[in-house]
C-alpha cells in the first residue's frame, strides 16, 4: 500500500491584545488556540490611553498563542483531490 496523502502540520502563532500587565492574568486565547505563556504574559508591548487631547503610551503585556493545523497535501508523485498516482 503506497501512501498517497502526506498532510503537512502547520503551527499558527498569534499574540493577544496589549493590556496592562495586571489585567492580563485572565486573558484567554481565541477558541482553538493554546496559550503558551503563563502568568501576566510577555511584557513586550505598549498600549495607549487617550486622555482629552493627549494619547499616553504605557508598557503592557500580551500572551502568545498557538494553533496546530493540518493542511491536506498529496505525497510526491500524487496529485488531485484524491491524490491519484502516475
Amino acid at each position: 500500500q503506497v501512501k498517497k496523502q502526506c498532510d503537512q502540520k502547520l503551527l499558527i502563532r498569534m499574540k493577544t491584545k496589549c493590556v496592562p500587565c495586571s489585567l492580563n492574568l485572565d486573558t484567554q486565547c481565541p477558541a482553538g488556540y493554546t496559550k503558551i505563556t503563563s502568568g501576566t504574559g510577555t511584557p513586550d508591548c505598549r498600549y495607549y490611553l487617550e486622555i482629552k487631547a493627549h494619547t499616553l503610551s504605557f508598557p503592557g503585556c500580551r500572551h502568545r498563542c498557538v494553533k496546530e493545523f493540518e493542511q491536506p497535501e498529496c505525497c510526491q508523485g500524487h496529485w488531485g483531490p484524491d491524490c491519484m498516482g502516475e
